[in-house]
């Protein structure tokens, strides 16, 4: 299969680990992944901010780049931005793009692969972040790869389908909400004994991280593609 990769703009900046460990678990499966150079931000920011009128012209883009019949799917590692392609552009530019999936999704509903051949030797928990969990109905898939890679002890996380309070803008414009949100799932997460808080979305994990590293918690945040790709 010939799959592109879509980064999004907060990974290509921010979490770039978790497009490169993308592109190793498809590699491994056999898989060839190619990468459009003229992609840009999906828009979701613009439109979820109010600014529909500028954020059409980016969909219009993302759409002529990606609906490219060379392409047997479109893959991301952020369950947000697949969401903003699959549920806005319909309403903001009038047309969907086929074949954009969600990592896990791919992985799992396209591939029929749940075992990707991964290792990792800790103790890991899992937040499902509110665009997986409510807006891509993802599932149990993701945990279903995770109970697949070796050595890893997968413990249940508590409230897991509580909101971390990212949201985005929503952390700064509603930042006292924000930080009580984070409080407690930062507390359900240490109640775990974790090594390591896996999700599929490095903007909720960027915020976690934040909130584990101010406690000096010693608890590592990981994006669930790094955690698929490690092989020990």
């Amino acid at each position: 299969m010939r799959v592109a990769l879509f980064i999004t703009c907060l990974n290509d900046t921010l979490a770039p680990e978790a497009g490169r460990a993308t592109v190793a678990i498809l590699e491994r499966l056999g898989h060839e992944v190619v990468f459009p150079q003229e992609q840009t931000c999906c828009g979701q920011m613009h439109a979820n901010s109010g600014y529909r009128q500028e954020a059409a012209p980016l969909a219009k883009r993302f759409a002529r780049i990606f609906d490219d019949s060379s392409f047997d799917a479109v893959v991301s590692p952020s369950a947000s931005c697949v969401g903003m392609v699959r549920e806005q552009y319909p309403r903001l530019i009038g047309r969907t793009v086929p074949r954009v999936y969600e990592l896990t999704e791919l992985l799992v509903d396209v591939l029929g692969v749940e075992d990707v051949g991964a290792t990792f030797p800790h103790r890991v928990t899992y937040h499902p972040t509110c665009h997986g969990l409510r807006g891509l109905h993802l599932g149990d898939r993701p945990l279903r790869l995770l109970r697949n890679v070796r050595d890893l002890d997968l413990v249940e996380l508590p409230e897991a389908t509580t909101c971390c309070g990212f949201g985005g803008t929503f952390a700064v414009k509603n930042a006292d909400t924000s930080a009580a949100m984070l409080s407690d799932k930062v507390r359900c997460v240490l109640d775990t004994g974790a090594d390591v808080c896996a999700a599929g979305d490095s903007s909720c994990l960027l915020h976690i991280g934040g909130g584990l590293r101010r406690q000096r918690a010693g608890v590592r945040t990981m994006h669930l593609a790094e955690i698929l790709a490690s092989t020990g």
